[in-house]
């Protein structure tokens, strides 16, 4: 077996060069082109800010400025909800007065363990290092899963979407990694286990959207209660119409991209923390230093052996200490790990912990006035800070909810890149940061619902009881994945899993049944809320994976695809064709529909698949995948445009340009190395960057045809472009039987293309109606017919969401039946 061996340097398009080695070339039956490692740097600045290991700077000290500047900014994103929830817990847990002063130090202990516990230790020392590729939240827990163990319903994985650079990680030991191994296997062959695992996914963020729709009433109107210490003539009503005034002024500013509120009012919460610090320090000393000892544990038992029942029923309340930790771990896209645990453990955390120890000592001194309880926050301010603080607690209680929203969009755009729901405006508000998204649809529906549940509830405590719900049962499901990763991905000690589950599934149990046994008294909002969302979710879901099915189970053959446009009648038309399909492989059964019906096609046709990859962003130098459509005298193109799911999709005008120039790369490659022999030759990529690459020979009966090549391969591509002498780069491409008339070849067909594109573009889009079959049953029927029919009727058409010119649209519409 003979090899012939080629080495590159330099590489990408606008930098660096390439240099041929000169080789030797033997007959033989395989051909190995070895290459040097190949790697695309995201080109982010905030993001290389995030990631820069400590020691990627020239001095450590700038290393830790990164850092420490990260750190301040995460202030005014992550900490805001956390921050402001000093404002309700007290007077939520305590609404029928305190009856024993160590009953303080009871709730004040619970509070601080629960919030060590399940906020800096189980958010921000471990689930932050679950985060993918710098994103966090379920939904990227389960993208991380999805990476490692096929568990998407919708049967679209490919092969080479695991070469993407930023899909797998390293390899454990062997006893680790067959545990991992198993639980691969579980997930991919149960297909209980892979409902499961969609189905808590659907239900946390559903749970996340409820959320969003509770955390600004809750956070602004207890802020506004503040109110009634300086002006006690105003009724609920009042305040309650002040709150609504408030949220409609916060919903309908989101549009001009207000995540920017985060850094611009960073300085706000940092000021805001310290205040409610400093007023803990000062209630503290003044009113009872004794309260210090809530830190010893076992005033915890003592409060549930005096309590009991109410005491096992108050953790429902006491759990809103630690409302918005779902959010910091959903938002944690834009900073360093490190920032975040350095900023909480030595920010947020001693600030809240001195504002609920200093209430505690508050309430202690004034146990016999019980009507302070419901605004003990207020009452337990200094009064010449009464409004500084009051502002301040209004402006932070709007950063807070400005996180949840926040999360809300992404979540929202998420669920479109897994094709659990209609299709809403998703819009990019800053061209620096990809993570700050818009959604106008989404915007109007949860302003109008926030502004429902505040006129509906009228108090903070009807309100709290719902939002409950969403944060112990978000808990509970990223504990459940939490476990998954740390199995499959991480591939840790068993020991040290276990450790995991059982300490926190047993204490999050026993919060989610203190908020279930009150589920009549609120927390059926959000369920219903989210029974809403999840109905809708799975019904697109599962409409959108039965119809895949079939188109796969329809798809043209090879040959029926060469008689297709080898037909006599069939006209080619100047321009380019754009056929956008949903397959990933094949071409779609509405093609010789669209022939039947209108016997012409452009010349130069390319099927397009707009495919997300669970990673959260795919370099463009890893977007396209083509394969040609035999006969290659068509120019016949099929290709797979992969994104991640937080990427942004180029406008129709931009995306042609990218694919354009990707497209050249292709014919040029596949005249380049899909010629040289008798048999068609394949690409076969060994590892998971562009590490190296081979050709290799089928065997005759099982040829491949340009199979699914990854272009731009720039690091070998560039061989035509380097400025060597046409002499040797001749001697070279005839030794590897490439000559001149194969060359010209290369040239015209790129040409061909250019020509093709500069007559015109045409975007073809398939309009499929889906109807349940005729012997389906009546659940079938309704749901395929009717609701899923009503569904895509409201949601926002295909060309809208690929911003496709109605002049040059065109419609093909067809009927499947399911």
């Amino acid at each position: 077996m003979a090899h012939q061996h080629a080495a590159a340097a330099g590489g990408g398009r606008g930098g660096g060069s390439m240099e041929i080695v000169p080789y030797s070339y033997s007959s033989g039956r395989d051909l190995e082109l070895e290459l040097p490692p190949f790697d695309v740097k995201r080109q982010d600045s905030l993001y290389r800010d995030a990631t820069m290991p400590a020691h990627a700077g020239h001095h450590g000290q700038e290393s830790w400025v990164r850092t420490l500047r990260l750190a301040f900014q995460c202030v005014g994103i992550l900490y805001a909800d956390l921050g402001t929830s000093p404002l309700y817990v007290y007077a939520n847990t305590f609404k029928e007065g305190v009856h024993h002063e160590d009953d303080v130090l009871g709730v004040l202990s619970i509070i601080i363990y629960s919030f060590i516990l399940f906020t800096m230790i189980k958010i921000v020392f471990i689930a932050l290092y679950a985060n993918d590729d710098g994103d966090g939240g379920t939904f990227a827990l389960y993208s991380l899963i999805s990476r490692y163990a096929k568990v998407c319903l919708i049967p679209n994985q490919q092969a080479e979407d695991e070469l993407v650079s930023r899909y797998k990680h390293r390899s454990m030991p062997s006893a680790t990694l067959r545990r991992a191994q198993w639980m691969k296997n579980l997930l991919e062959t149960s297909k209980a286990a892979k409902i499961s695992l969609f189905f808590l996914t659907i239900l946390a963020t559903a749970l996340a959207i409820s959320d969003s729709m509770l955390t600004p009433p809750i956070s602004v109107l207890a802020a506004v209660n503040g109110l009634k210490l300086r002006a006690p003539h105003l009724t609920t009503d009042a305040m309650v119409w002040i709150t609504v005034a408030i949220l409609v002024v916060f919903f309908s500013v989101q549009r001009f991209g207000t995540d920017k509120i985060g850094y611009t009012f960073a300085p706000v919460v940092f000021v805001w923390l310290l205040l409610i610090s400093g007023i803990g320090i000062y209630n503290t000393v003044k009113y009872d230093i004794s309260t210090l000892k809530a830190f010893n544990a076992k005033y915890i038992i003592d409060y549930f052996r005096r309590n009991k029942k109410k005491g096992w029923v108050s953790l429902g309340e006491i759990l809103l200490c630690f409302t918005g930790t779902e959010a910091l771990f959903a938002d944690l896209g834009y900073f360093s790990i490190r920032s975040i645990q350095l900023s909480f453990t030595f920010g947020l955390l001693p600030s809240v912990l001195l504002a609920y120890i200093g209430q505690a000592a508050y309430l202690r001194k004034h146990m016999d006035r019980p009507e302070i309880i419901p605004n003990v926050f207020f009452e337990s301010i200094p009064t010449s800070l009464f409004w500084p603080t009051f502002v301040l607690a209004l402006i932070t209680s709007v950063i807070g909810s400005q996180a949840m929203v926040s999360c809300a969009f992404a979540t929202m755009s998420h669920l479109q890149a897994l094709n659990c729901f209609p299709r809403v405006k998703i819009l990019h508000t800053s061209r620096r940061y990809s993570g700050q998204l818009y959604s106008p649809e989404v915007n109007i529906f949860l302003c109008i619902a926030a502004c429902v549940v505040t006129i509906s509830f009228r108090t903070t405590g009807f309100i709290a009881k719902a939002h409950e719900i969403c944060v112990v049962l978000v808990m509970v499901i990223t504990t459940l994945m939490m476990t998954i990763v740390m199995l499959l991905v991480w591939k840790v000690n068993i020991w040290w899993i276990a450790i995991f589950f059982a300490v926190f599934m047993s204490t999050e149990s026993i919060y989610t049944a203190a908020v279930l046994y009150k589920f009549t008294h609120g927390p059926y909002v959000p369920v219903a809320m989210s029974a809403v969302l999840m109905f809708i979710m799975i019904v697109w879901h599962y409409v959108h994976v039965k119809r895949y099915k079939y188109e796969l189970e329809h798809t043209v053959s090879r040959d029926e695809a060469k008689d297709l446009l080898e037909r006599s009648d069939l006209k080619r038309v100047p321009g380019l064709g754009l056929f956008y399909t949903e397959l990933v492989q094949g071409i779609p059964p509405i093609f010789p529909h669209l022939i039947e019906k209108i016997p012409s096609i452009h010349s130069v046709i390319v099927f397009i698949t707009v495919k997300n990859l669970p990673v959260p962003h795919v370099d463009v130098t890893e977007r396209f995948l083509f394969r040609q459509v035999e006969p290659k005298d068509f120019m016949v193109f099929r290709c797979v445009a992969r994104y991640g799911y937080r990427d942004t999709l180029e406008t129709a005008g931009d995306f042609v340009k990218i694919l354009v120039e990707y497209l050249q790369y292709y014919v040029r490659d596949l005249n380049l190395y899909g010629v040289g022999g008798d048999e068609p030759l394949k690409i076969v990529f060994h590892s998971a960057r562009v590490d190296s690459f081979s050709w290799e020979r089928k065997p005759s009966g099982h040829a491949i045809y340009a199979e699914e090549m990854l272009t731009p391969a720039q690091s070998f591509s560039e061989l035509t472009m380097h400025p060597v002498s046409m002499s040797s780069r001749l001697a070279h491409f005839q030794t590897g039987k490439m000559n001149l008339e194969e060359m010209l070849k290369i040239e015209e067909d790129q040409k061909i293309i250019q020509r093709e594109v500069d007559k015109g573009v045409v975007y073809i889009i398939g309009e499929s109606e889906v109807v349940a079959k005729p012997r389906s049953n009546l659940l079938k029927k309704i749901i395929v017919n009717y609701v899923y029919s009503f569904l895509r009727k409201n949601s926002r058409n295909g060309e809208k969401m690929l911003s496709i010119p109605r002049g040059q649209l065109l419609k093909v519409g067809i009927t499947y039946e399911i």
